[in-house]
């Protein structure tokens, strides 16, 4: 049987022939992105391989498009330098309360006992009451940021963040349903995700000179996908008719498999529905939307575009798939927030154009907010059209700077920004899907409760992408009304922010099982006229 050789993780892996290269990498527990799950759509899992036909030494292929008939050598990636650079935000807005945590500890009589409220969860030797930690998991599609406490004072002692393992596996939330569907694609999702996080808590503990076993409480927080890949339950259910949920949140599972106190407990904040999460529960409470005055509106902007709308307390939900663009997969330069990425983009009155990598540098790509920048200032500038499509320089009324940079790519036109990196037109036709998704989502949303958007007084855009637009950027290719202008507030990431409040205030558990029953959850596809509007708002 033909061996493939892994040249830079030195491990060598027999199998079958005729299997892919990429299934050969992941029986050797080897990382091969592949977010478009193997169909060999999204060009993410090129590898350069040695020994079989092509010949070329070399040569790039899709590895999950490539059988291997003989003995080849493979160089991948390495994702450990991408989860270095990659920018995440591990922060956001939120409010002050009274601390009153889950867990509190009490010595007497030499031992000191550990409390899950008023319940008795266990005793340990001597006096360990000063050490009493709990962590907060923000689980998102594409990132995983943590955060440990300590509970005596609420104060933040170390954080970690990283890639979500799963992106390599599939990419979004439906695509991730999908590979969770068997038994083998759950038990991979969930334990990548297990043992991701056991590192990041040992990395956490060791900054903070803790000791693991003193961690008692750990809140979840994320999507309602992302919650039961963690929790190992099948998600399939998720994607099919009438989307029910087997897991509703608001309740403690053990945490045995974290490697935390023998007295650890995961507690699930409340789910909202199969598409509004835990994540937009915790957003809800860090910016307290049920108790603002008037028209509000909350949208947490990523692979998911999930929006609530809130009016004098009255709060409605719902979530568009608004798919990877705007974390740049699907597009032809498109990367994350890395090293090398465009993250702004601006086109002066003169049609000259200026750009901001992220770490400084060559630009490799463009991320997502360097995308919706892109698109905006083209737009503004007449190098796109309001249906998307370019203009033809010799028909538009572009400056000659700009005319200059369109060129022919695999016999299309396309907008240069360097001799490397591009803006293809499909490209543009995924970032009118993207936002057309959402832009659908608010005004629906605002029509159901009666709401127009000049009476709007907040709008609140969280998420780690979220925290990196532009509000001009977003009103000019018209995925925010432009009534919205000058009401913005980019929050952050405040699935982790109101995760804190979950984790140091038991009273908000209560508070937000009660409020999330009332909120009106609605099926925007199940609307007769979803497909109206969603085709309405594609046009810039």
């Amino acid at each position: 049987m033909p061996v493939i050789s892994f040249i830079n993780e030195n491990i060598n892996v027999t199998v079958e022939e005729g299997v892919s290269i990429l299934a050969g990498a992941r029986a050797a527990g080897i990382t091969i992105e592949s977010p478009c799950n193997a169909m060999g759509t999204c060009g993410k899992c090129k590898v350069i391989i040695h020994g079989q036909p092509p010949e070329n030494p070399g040569a790039a292929v899709l590895a999950c498009q490539t059988p291997v008939s003989g003995n080849i050598a493979v160089l991948v990636k390495d994702y450990r330098e991408e989860n270095r650079s990659l920018r995440i935000l591990a922060a956001g807005s939120g409010f002050s309360y009274e601390k009153a945590p889950f867990i509190t500890k009490h010595f007497r009589g030499g031992a000191t006992q550990v409390y899950g409220g008023d319940k008795p969860l266990g005793v340990e030797e001597g006096n360990t009451a000063a050490a009493c930690y709990g962590v907060v998991v923000d689980i998102g599609t594409t990132t995983i940021v943590s955060v440990l406490v300590d509970l005596h004072t609420g104060g933040e002692l170390a954080s970690d963040s990283i890639l979500n393992p799963q992106t390599v596996y599939a990419q979004d939330v439906l695509s991730r349903i999908h590979f969770a569907s068997k038994p083998e694609g759950l038990e991979t999702l969930h334990r990548v995700f297990i043992e991701a996080l056991r590192a990041m808590l040992f990395k956490m503990t060791s900054r903070a000179a803790a000791d693991i076993l003193n961690i008692y409480e750990v809140v979840f927080s994320g999507n309602t996908t992302m919650i039961h890949l963690a929790c190992a339950e099948d998600p399939a259910p998720l994607g099919r008719y009438p989307y029910a949920p087997a897991i509703w949140g608001a309740n403690h599972i053990p945490a045995d498999t974290l490697g935390i106190s023998p007295f650890g407990r995961i507690y699930l904040p409340p789910v909202i529905s199969a598409y509004v999460g835990a994540d937009i529960t915790s957003g809800i409470l860090a910016s307290r939307l049920d108790e603002k005055k008037g028209a509000a509106v909350f949208i947490d902007v990523g692979t998911n575009g999930e929006m609530v709308i809130a009016k004098d307390g009255t709060l409605a939900a719902a979530s568009t798939a608004a798919g990877p663009a705007f974390e740049g997969m699907n597009i032809s330069c498109g990367m994350r927030a890395n090293s090398g990425a465009i993250e702004a983009f601006h086109i002066d009155d003169d049609g000259n154009f200026s750009f901001t990598v992220i770490g400084g540098g060559t630009a490799k790509g463009i991320c997502g907010s360097g995308l919706l920048d892109m698109c905006a200032e083209l737009v503004r500038t007449g190098v796109i059209g309001s249906n998307g499509r370019f203009v033809f320089p010799e028909k538009g009324n572009c400056s000659d700077r700009l005319k200059k940079s369109f060129r022919s790519k695999d016999g299309k036109n396309a907008f240069f920004i360097t001799d490397d990196v591009y803006l293809a037109q499909k490209d543009i036709r995924q970032i009118q899907l993207a936002k057309g998704a959402i832009r659908c989502g608010i005004e629906m949303l605002l029509a159901g409760l009666g709401i127009d958007a000049e009476n709007v007084e907040t709008v609140e855009i969280a998420g780690s992408f979220g925290f990196h637009l532009n509000e001009n950027s977003l009103i000019n290719i018209g995925m925010i009304p432009p009534r919205f202008a000058g009401k913005v507030r980019f929050a952050g990431n405040t699935s982790l922010s109101g995760g804190l409040a979950f984790l140091l205030n038991t009273a908000f558990r209560e508070k937000m099982k009660a409020l999330v029953k009332r909120i009106n959850k609605i099926e925007l596809a199940a609307d007769p006229g979803f497909e109206r509007n969603f085709i309405k708002y594609l046009n810039f």
